[in-house]
């Protein structure tokens, strides 16, 4: 055998080594392919039901808060004739939320108002003075109001949902100035208890 026909031996063998390789090699690829399709297809199908369940679960909250709303909605009915029915006033020391023997005497009155109009609803708005930062002035301004409303609830027996609080901190003086008297005037929590006009 000349070494021109062992060399073109070889290259057949090694071009029959290369296209079964190759062979396989695609045979390889395509199994891998299909693996990784039906991969995708099964997390699609999970995506798919998960999906499916959260906008099942979104829908029955979405019912139920629309239920709930209806609810609040009826029970409001009537709410729309309440007029003030009484209201009062207490003061603070400077920079207190404390209630005082004095407060706790109207307090006792407001409470009792309201036990004998049972449907009845109080406004509590807590003020301050203009010392202080705004900001504090309002936080000030909430925490005598929940001084009050806290006292109405465990010494007036007044059930919590009855009594609804805010905030105007500085921002509506009884009198304006510098005057020690003013600033006492305005360290206050106006009380409004609200019930049928009737």
């Amino acid at each position: 055998m000349t070494l021109k026909n062992k060399f073109l031996g070889m290259i057949i063998v090694i071009g029959a080594a290369l296209a079964i390789g190759c062979g396989a090699s695609k045979s390889y690829v395509d199994q891998q392919m299909k693996a990784s399709d039906d991969r995708h297809k099964a997390e699609l199908a999970a995506v798919e039901l998960k999906t499916a369940a959260d906008i099942a679960r979104l829908q029955s909250l979405s019912d139920e808060l629309s239920r709930k709303t209806d609810m609040a909605i009826n029970d409001a009915k009537g709410f729309e004739d309440y007029t003030v029915i009484w209201s009062g006033e207490i003061n603070f020391a400077f920079d207190s939320d404390d209630v005082s023997a004095t407060a706790a005497q109207i307090l006792t009155e407001a409470a009792e108002k309201m036990a004998s109009a049972p449907r009845s609803l109080m406004e509590i708005a807590g003020h301050t003075d203009q010392a202080g930062s705004s900001k504090y002035n309002a936080q000030l301004g909430e925490r005598r109001a929940n001084s009050t409303k806290k006292y109405l609830a465990e010494s007036g027996g007044i059930a919590l949902y009855r009594l609804f609080i805010l905030s105007y901190g500085e921002s509506k003086p009884l009198l304006t100035g510098d005057r020690k008297n003013a600033s006492a005037k305005n360290r206050r929590v106006t009380l409004k208890v609200w019930g049928p006009a009737s």
